[in-house]
């Protein structure tokens, strides 16, 4: 990759870092989809994404939880077996293509849904526990089978069925993303050994864009711009899992 190519992609991947930290997201679906764009070999793809996630889903958990966000008892009865599930799902790997686009469908209805919602919801339950670990398990697995943090599908269950507000929605799969992608990167580099270099190089684009949109996101943006940023990640994800195969 030459010069020229090397910092638009830098450039490509701060942009997603700060649109998707700025919604407690790190951007996994949307540095795959840049990267394949660029040319990038799948083998190179997989691993960076995940480093970049680590590096966003750090930043922004860190963030969302200073701002007063964070629910520790909202969040751990989703994220007890998210990990092995997610384990199981990258370790399967089938031919999941129908799955792809179903998932993708449901991403662009929450979009939809999302961009006309105005503000938080009156007001929230915590889910019952049993609900919340099975619901983990299941999130967990799909982000294996679809190689990202899982925080893509949680947010959207959380505020559609009012668990939580959107602010503690981000916060909350802030860190699931980043107990799920460690998980898969440790599994990745125990069978590899080795982590493509440019993982480094991009980092620091990674870090910058996902530092100022999550602090954006968890201090001053507007809730409406919140979930209007959100409604755009879903719509970029959805696209990228019904039309990358």
């Amino acid at each position: 990759m030459d010069t020229a190519h090397l910092v638009a992609l830098f450039v490509a991947i701060g942009l997603i870092a700060f649109l998707y930290s700025s919604v407690g997201h790190a951007g996994a679906s949307g540095y795959i989809a840049t990267m394949t764009l660029f040319g990038l070999a799948p083998a190179v793809i997989r691993p960076t994404a995940l480093v970049l996630n680590i590096l966003v889903a750090s930043i922004g958990s860190f963030q969302f939880w200073r701002a007063g966000h964070f629910s520790w008892r909202l969040f751990w009865p989703f994220a007890l077996l998210s990990i092995p599930a997610a384990y199981l799902g990258g370790y399967l790997q089938p031919s999941a293509s129908a799955l792809r686009i179903l998932i993708g469908i449901v991403l662009l209805f929450s979009a939809v849904r999302l961009f006309f919602r105005r503000s938080d919801p009156p007001a929230t339950v915590l889910p019952p526990r049993f609900v919340a670990v099975g619901t983990g398990a299941g999130l967990g697995f799909l982000s294996g089978l679809t190689g990202t943090g899982g925080g893509i599908f949680l947010t959207p269950v959380l505020l559609f069925c009012r668990w939580a507000r959107i602010r503690e929605a981000a916060a909350v799969s802030a860190l699931f993303i980043w107990v799920n992608s460690i998980a898969g990167l440790v599994g990745y580099f125990t069978k590899v050994h080795s982590v493509p270099s440019l993982g480094l190089v991009l980092a620091a684009a990674a870090i910058i864009g996902g530092s100022i949109g999550s602090h954006m996101g968890s201090r001053h943006f507007a809730v409406r711009v919140i979930s209007l940023f959100l409604a755009a990640v879903l719509l970029i994800a959805g696209m990228k899992l019904i039309f990358t195969q």
